[in-house]
């Protein structure tokens, strides 16, 4: 099968929390015979802050912005078996989409990145491009988000989560760089600024003889506890040590995945692959990819995550780490989720 794939980025993971997800997808389609034509545009710096060159399981178009590129490209793609436009590619987004639902012969699909956040500001335009789509795909969101894609309109919807690519989120070295009793890595947004204020800023003020570290982008403006480091934007090929070299890492879920649960973000995946302790805020659903206690340590708030730095101790966070590791390799990977999309695809393409 040959797919052409309209998203944010494949090769840099700057301002952009998918580009882990769609490698893993796109990788563990090609291990399965398909070929994929992945097209990026060279927008937010993202060409300047590559974490990869192009991977030879994907062929990968960085074109220039401009609606008469997009819709040039959209065109020639139209010879592929599958056309995907993602969510949140980040310009010209509406162009793309109508481009690709105006296709005739290609399987068309929407991928959404960031489901709880679209349908949110879901509108009558919204409603009517999605029906235009042969499927819907998602990154997450469980049945409250099928059931709104439904609602709106859409043929069908699937979720399929993000999980663990083996080959690259895995057990390394111990490195000084990161050092620290907690470790949180996010980009600054709007719709997580409030929860990581909650889960891991109070949480230091609360335990100030403890060491945190926090990385991502846009915080450098932030006023921080003092016995929190930050390290800026990390690209990937860090994140393995960032994640085993702390105690224990924390992800944070933004509010609208928080709203709809069953939205796990690729940092949890990560953590587990590379076999670090896992500290979450909470979110429903948790259960269905992590089991909270034995292979993730769920928190309510920041004193909660001080509570559970309280009582770890380096055996007690190897013993999570490794739970939480052979969970993920048993049920959570990325060749499992290109297997389920060739399953919903069926005959399709």
């Amino acid at each position: 099968m040959n797919v052409a794939w309209f998203a944010s980025s494949l090769v840099s993971s700057y301002w952009n929390g998918a580009a882990t997800y769609y490698r893993g997808l796109v990788r563990a389609l090609a291990e399965r015979g398909h070929h994929v034509t992945f097209y990026e545009p060279d927008a937010y710096e993202r060409q300047a802050h590559r974490d990869i060159d192009d991977p030879p399981w994907a062929d990968v178009v960085v074109w220039q912005p401009t609606e008469a590129n997009a819709r040039r490209l959209v065109r020639a793609a139209g010879r592929a078996d599958l056309v995907v436009k993602a969510s949140g590619v980040g310009v010209l987004d509406e162009v793309l989409e109508d481009a690709v639902a105006s296709l005739d012969g290609p399987t068309r699909v929407f991928w959404d990145v960031d489901a709880p956040a679209t349908l949110a500001a879901a509108d009558e335009r919204f409603a009517g491009l999605v029906r235009r789509f042969d499927l819907v795909l998602t990154y997450g969101g469980g049945e409250q988000v099928v059931e709104r894609y439904l609602d709106l309109g859409a043929r069908e919807c699937v979720p399929v989560y993000n999980a663990v690519d083996p080959d690259t989120h895995l057990p390394v070295e111990p490195d000084p760089r990161f050092e620290a009793d907690l470790g949180f890595l996010g980009n600054r947004l709007p719709d997580r600024e409030a929860r990581v204020e909650r889960f891991f800023l109070r949480a230091a003020e609360l335990v100030p003889e403890r060491r945190f570290l926090l990385g991502g982008s846009g915080w450098e403006t932030r006023e921080l506890p003092a016995n929190v480091a930050y390290i800026g934007h990390l690209g990937t090929a860090d994140h393995n040590a960032f994640n085993v070299t702390p105690l224990a890492v924390l992800n944070v879920t933004r509010d609208s995945m928080v709203a709809n649960g069953w939205s796990p973000p690729t940092r949890v995946f990560e953590a587990a692959g590379a076999g670090a302790c896992l500290i979450t805020d909470a979110w429903q659903g948790i259960g269905e990819f992590l089991e909270p206690g034995s292979e993730v340590l769920v928190a309510e708030d920041g004193a909660d995550v001080a509570r559970h730095l309280a009582a770890l101790t380096p055996e007690t966070a190897a013993q999570i780490g490794a739970a939480a590791r052979e969970r993920v390799l048993r049920d959570h990977t990325y060749a499992q989720r290109a297997e389920l999309v060739e399953d919903i695809l069926g005959g399709r393409a």
